[in-house]
């Protein structure tokens, strides 16, 4: 009776650990999945942030410090890039045949930081089509920053007030 005991036990910790390798796998596809949902958008962004320049509105419209602030808005579009694809680069080169809670932790830590520089890309470069509409630096400033907090509760004040209610 004991050996049917140690037997059950040894079918259970199997499956338990089949069952944790499948729920690890999808979690790595849910991650994996979030970051190429995100990159067209991206890649879509810088696109329209390269192009902007080769317009020649871009010279006549806006001041030498402002053309700084769209290439910096640039450069944070390229850092979002390099984080969010950075998880999958990680896969394929140190976890191909499987994953771990330390892949996991990572990507996850990646994802949220890539939002970061999007979130101030976007809000430089939103800062500028404003300048440029109202014609008022200080209207333009206001709004982005509007825009600012407008993303930083959306991505990162709600998720973490909303985990932490629930536990």
């Amino acid at each position: 009776m004991s050996m049917h005991i140690l037997s059950h036990d040894l079918d259970h910790k199997k499956s338990s650990g089949e069952n944790e390798a499948k729920k690890t796998s999808k979690i790595v596809e849910f991650i994996l999945q979030e970051a190429r949902l995100i990159l067209p958008g991206l890649q879509a962004l810088f696109g329209f942030q390269l192009i902007a320049v080769f317009n020649q509105a871009f010279d006549e419209k806006l001041s030498q410090p402002e053309r700084i602030i769209h290439l910096i808005a640039i450069m944070l579009t390229m850092v979002s890039i390099g984080l969010l694809m950075a998880p999958a680069a990680y896969d394929r080169l140190c976890e191909p045949d499987g994953v771990s809670p330390k892949f996991i932790k990572l990507a996850t830590l990646l994802l949220a930081l890539g939002m970061v520089p999007l979130m101030l890309s976007m809000c430089a470069d939103f800062y500028l089509i404003a300048r440029i509409i109202t014609e008022n630096t200080a209207w333009a400033a206001v709004l982005a920053t509007v825009a600012l907090f407008f993303f930083s509760w959306l991505w990162f004040v709600f998720p973490c007030w909303d985990r932490s209610a629930k536990l």
